[in-house]
């Protein structure tokens, strides 16, 4: 067994003991953070965005300024 693999299991039992939620719930933060997605789910989000964009689902980078501008307002 690798360095990697034993490291590895060694997270997997300690976390299979972890009962408390603030941790399991940034655990799976990080994990939503860090994964990496398929070239083809990638390709997919890229297809639907330019569908919106098509579908005039968009604001101007104008727009996006004024908006931003109004947040730092409140």
């Amino acid at each position: 067994m690798t360095t990697a693999q034993a490291l590895k299991l060694e997270l997997m039992e300690w976390l299979a003991t972890v009962h408390d939620q603030k941790i399991i719930k940034e655990l799976s933060k990080w994990k939503e953070e860090h994964q990496h997605i398929s070239i083809e789910q990638y390709n997919k989000e890229l297809d639907e965005a330019d569908a919106a964009i098509d579908r005039g689902e968009y604001i101007t980078h104008q727009q996006a300024v004024k908006e931003i501008s109004a947040w730092r307002k409140k």
